[in-house]
């Protein structure tokens, strides 16, 4: 479908290219250009693509076809003014320098961000590692990179709240192997455990990844009582539910620590000091003074990445993930990079 989209665009942009260079007027210049840039955003959408589709072809009309048209227009357009120009070649410049950036290395600029919390529930200080959203088709370097970065920190605990492999049904079991073995090798583990819950990515019989590892697998909601602290992993239907309502266990005291797939679980009455989350990649392309353009979440977009203070003395952290989109999702981060989170919590007072 690429080819489908890209050859016709392409030979858009040569016609094009050709009438403004024969136009004599810079407006009349100017509209076989407008045109050819305005097909580039339509074609994808007269092709009926799912969303993910549509959001690949789109990321080719801005990041190839629209560079390349500025390029022309700074060709013909600027014959009689040197800033048209200049301002033409330097916006098809900074497009294909941001599409560099952004496909081939914002991917793997992993990420270790730090988040303190106090609490007088933990009985000592205790470190909470986050890996959420591998999300992955390819267990290679950045993969290792950020398991071993989870490792070096020496957690108490590590979470991993869903999406591990996103592949075709025929390359799964040899990822999961793949997956297994990086874990087996690396002594992934931590003295508290190592929880993971299933995410939308995931299919049945997704605990199959984990096998002969030291990660337990939480497929249903299920509360845990540990040394100092309290976790409770969350199914996948619940982790998306906005009602949902969790209490917190009579009498227990101790500092609470709920996770799941997605965020949306903290629009509800869930009773709980830290709430842990993924899913939403932190948008995968944030803008400056904007943030996030998609986070295909509930949660305001705000929540989408980092520490938000919740009513009741809640906390929420959502992890922007080690992955990102695939199958026909452009593969691209910009201002949002991979991230490891590690969550320090120590005895108020």
């Amino acid at each position: 479908m690429d080819l489908v989209y890209n050859i016709p665009q392409l030979l858009i942009g040569l016609v094009a290219a050709a009438f403004s260079w024969r136009a004599d007027l810079h407006v009349r210049a100017r509209q076989p250009l407008v045109l050819a840039a305005g097909s580039a955003a339509a074609l994808p959408v007269l092709l009926k693509m799912d969303f993910f589709h549509l959001l690949r072809l789109w990321s080719f009309a801005v990041f190839v076809h629209l560079p390349l048209l500025l390029a022309i227009a700074g060709w013909t357009l600027g014959r009689g003014s040197r800033r048209a120009r200049a301002l033409c070649w330097a916006g098809s410049a900074t497009l294909w320098l941001a599409a560099t950036y952004a496909f081939a290395i914002e991917p793997a600029r992993l990420e270790v961000t730090r988040f303190e919390l106090d609490h007088a529930g933990v009985a000592r200080n205790v470190r909470i590692a986050v890996v959420a959203d591998l999300q992955t088709d390819r267990i290679g370097a950045h993969e290792r990179r950020a398991l071993e970065a989870v490792m070096a920190a020496r957690p108490d605990i590590i979470l991993m709240p869903g999406d591990f492999i996103q592949a075709r049904a025929e390359e799964r079991p040899r990822l999961a192997r793949e997956l297994r073995a990086l874990l087996v090798e690396i002594g992934f583990d931590a003295p508290l455990g190592v929880y993971a819950v299933r995410g939308n990515c995931d299919p049945p019989g997704w605990a199959g990844i984990f096998d002969d590892t030291v990660v337990r697998v939480l497929d249903e909601t299920t509360r845990l009582p540990l040394d100092g602290l309290t976790i409770t992993g969350l199914g996948l239907g619940a982790s998306f539910d906005p009602r949902l309502r969790l209490a917190r266990a009579p009498g227990d005291e101790t500092f609470n620590v709920v996770f799941g797939h997605a965020p949306e679980f903290a629009l509800g009455d869930v009773q709980a000091d830290l709430l842990v989350a993924g899913h939403t990649h932190g948008g995968q392309v944030r803008l400056p003074f904007w943030g996030p353009l998609i986070t295909f979440s509930q949660v305001p977009r705000s929540w989408a990445a980092g520490l938000t203070r919740l009513s009741g003395d809640r906390t929420l952290v959502v992890s922007r993930g080690v992955g990102m989109e695939r199958f026909h999702a452009p593969r691209l981060r910009f201002l949002c990079r991979p991230q490891i989170v590690l969550i320090d919590v120590g005895r108020a007072g």
